[in-house]
């Protein structure tokens, strides 16, 4: 039997996580989902005696749960309720599922660049030779394999590949060479990607049991599901819940606004929460006026054209996301690369390109961009922002950063690698970013001088062309962005005024400051958010929250003998395979285990062939004992496949987990 198929047949189709209300008498009182959406509910509300939210009140209903109750055939799972119920003084509103209750103050960071410390550099940790020599082989192997299988194949089974032969007079519409890797090598372990779910992608996430007859060709599904901890999704602050003010002000917007707007930002698609949203969001960085995009890979692709063009130069990092290259290629400007993150490769070819100009004609530039990321999606690692603006100081360039991954998830008040470096916003000449990490939602922005926002408006494609962003996805990114500012309890009259026109501009009022809350009529009257929102001390306690489990996974894998790259502040913590073959059972692996885990692999072309990897994504959501179940998993799983080449000092797994704070502070 075909080793895929013998693992799928080891586990029996997950039974329906529903059950009747008649079995509920026989679970114990206080270990129950009912007892423990009572104590949540409770909590919530709790000037209300009769167990219902209060009239008026948008909120998420519990009893609706009540009838339908969570049950993962363990009365103490852990992954459904808290080892410890929360009392009703500890306000805990949220299903343990999608947000962890975590009330120990021990279990806090706060996210910021040490300058007593130098700047941790990007160093390539590398594993034993016999491990490159064995990724190098399998790399080898496969594709033979691969080639000898479609030459035989195509003339002993011609029916399998009438596909990607001519036939009929048609030429193959997607041939065998452009279709090889999809065909030979992902196909072998698609059982590890596009794992669909169910739910919210919080803390847990339930996972939709399938299995395949033929080797992945096809899939079907049990309709069992699996709640697994969730170490993979981006929902970095847990801001995409299913109940809270959140969730409450969204339905809100679509009972206001419908679900679509039906148009373009330059047609009829801009409402007042696109005006409101881009205000904030220029308040929120401190930039003089922002634009909003329906799509973050289209906010890069569709706008950095409209940044440069024909005479001019990029340069960017060689680890860029592709949605900045697509960009770069539309933009017709020359392009140049340095190595990652290397500031003395940076200065160097500055020197280079000032110096020579334009190819042939050496006429100076017309201008010059320098493109990076604050937090690099696949490697983990923060940009040397401080040295970089030293130099474009010195070299007179125009800076653009993608803080896709860095903005909400960074620095002691969000604002990504500008706040956590100290750096003056006005510094950097564009600010780019994305809701679907920090923010729970989904779209991009672009923030800056307003006259260059102005032009963007126009020049880009998304703004003629592209579907404005949904009320239901702006009105999440508004709320949570207001949550991690601060609301401000009292409007007062201010002189700045918000224009429903094709330019919003976010403008300081007196001497208050950026680390001001952003005033009441920033926000939609209707828009109502509960106390610990508004004060921000929500969203604060999610950012300290993340930064801990961020440095805790981070430094306990590599305490663990693992090689993990990135800078211990990252959300992202890429745990280095190496083989291939090895990515595919790791994953299995991780999810057969008594509590499941979630994890995403990656390998060629998303890295290089020798760097297959595990990226983990802790969130704000997971609790010190849910970090310890992943290196407690890892540990056992890594010793398994050899994956522990680290040159850390290692410590035991029970001395890491009863040592996190005291590894937490060591960064």
């Amino acid at each position: 039997m075909h080793p895929k198929r013998s693992f799928d047949a080891a586990r029996p189709p997950s039974p329906s996580i529903f059950k009747d209300e008649e079995s509920l008498s026989l679970l114990p009182s206080m270990t129950t989902a009912v007892s423990y959406l009572l104590t949540i509910q409770q909590a919530a509300f709790p000037h209300s005696h009769s167990g219902q939210p209060p009239h008026g009140t948008n909120t998420c209903t519990f009893p609706l749960l009540l009838y339908t109750v969570l049950n993962e055939d363990d009365k103490n799972n852990c992954l459904v309720n808290p080892h410890t119920p929360p009392t009703s003084e500890q306000v805990f509103a949220t299903p343990h599922t999608e947000f962890g209750h975590c009330a120990n103050e021990n279990y806090r960071c706060v996210s910021k660049h040490d300058y007593t410390k130098p700047f941790q550099e990007h160093t390539i940790e590398k594993p034993p030779y016999y491990i490159h020599f064995a990724t190098y082989i399998t790399m080898l192997i496969i594709p033979m394999l691969g080639h000898l299988r479609d030459f035989f194949g195509k003339r002993f089974a011609k029916s399998r590949f009438t596909h990607l032969m001519p036939h009929n007079g048609y030429a193959p519409l997607n041939s065998d060479f452009d279709s090889f890797v999809v065909r030979r090598l992902k196909r072998r372990i698609d059982d590890c990607y596009g794992q669909p779910i169910t739910g919210v992608p919080g803390r847990t996430v339930l996972i939709l049991d399938r299995y395949s007859p033929d080797y992945n060709h096809t899939q079907i599904y049990t309709g069992g599901k699996t709640r697994a901890l969730n170490i993979s999704s981006y929902n970095y602050l847990a801001f995409s819940q299913g109940c809270g003010s959140w969730a409450d002000a969204v339905a809100e917007s679509v009972r206001r606004y419908g679900v679509s707007s039906c148009g373009t930002r330059l047609d009829t698609g801009s409402n007042d929460l696109h005006a409101y949203a881009e205000a904030l969001i220029a308040r929120f960085l401190g930039t003089e006026d922002a634009l909003v995009c329906s799509m973050g890979f289209a906010t890069n692709s569709t706008f950095i054209p409209g940044l440069a063009g024909k005479g001019s130069l990029i340069i960017s990092d060689e680890l860029i996301h592709t949605s900045m290259r697509i960009g770069i290629r539309q933009s017709g400007a020359e392009f140049r690369i340095f190595k990652h993150n290397n500031m003395s490769s940076l200065e160097s070819l500055l020197r280079e390109v000032i110096s020579q100009g334009q190819p042939k004609t050496h006429r100076a530039w017309k201008k010059i961009l320098v493109i990076v990321e604050g937090l690099y999606s696949m490697e983990g690692t923060l940009v040397n922002l401080p040295r970089i603006v030293e130099l474009k100081q010195k070299y007179k360039f125009y800076l653009y950063i993608d803080e896709a991954h860095s903005i909400g998830s960074l620095g002691s008040r969000g604002r990504g690698v500008t706040d956590y470096f100290n750096v003056p916003s006005d510094s950097i000449d564009v600010l780019m970013g994305t809701f679907s990490k920090g923010f729970g939602a989904a779209g991009g922005y672009i923030a800056g001088p307003k006259y260059l926002i102005d032009a963007l408006r126009l020049r880009s494609h998304s703004g003629p062309y592209a579907e404005a962003i949904t009320p239901s996805v702006i009105t999440q990114v508004v709320v949570s962005m207001a949550s991690i500012m601060g609301v401000a309890p009292v409007p007062q009259p201010t002189k700045s005024t918000i224009f429903l026109d094709s330019s919003i501009v976010a403008q300081k009022e007196g001497e208050e400051e950026l680390a001001g809350m952003a005033p009441a009529s920033m926000l939609p009257q209707w828009m109502k958010l509960r106390p610990s929102l508004a004060d921000g001390s929500e969203a604060r306690m999610r950012m300290r929250r993340l930064a801990f489990n961020c440095r805790y996974l981070h430094m306990g894998l590599k305490k663990l003998g693992f090689i993990v790259y990135g800078h211990a502040s990252s959300p992202i913590v890429p745990l280095l395979i190496f083989n291939p073959g090895k990515l595919p059972v790791f994953a299995r692996m991780m999810r057969a285990r008594p509590i499941p885990i979630a994890v995403v692999v990656v390998t060629f072309p998303a890295t290089s062939v020798e760097t297959c990897r595990a990226r983990l994504c802790p969130s704000a959501s997971h609790t010190k004992e849910d970090i310890d179940i992943v290196l407690r998993a890892c540990d056992e799983v890594g010793g398994i496949l050899d994956m522990k080449h680290g040159s850390c000092e290692r410590w035991g797994i029970n001395e890491v987990c009863e040592r996190a704070v005291e590894l937490v502070h060591s960064v």
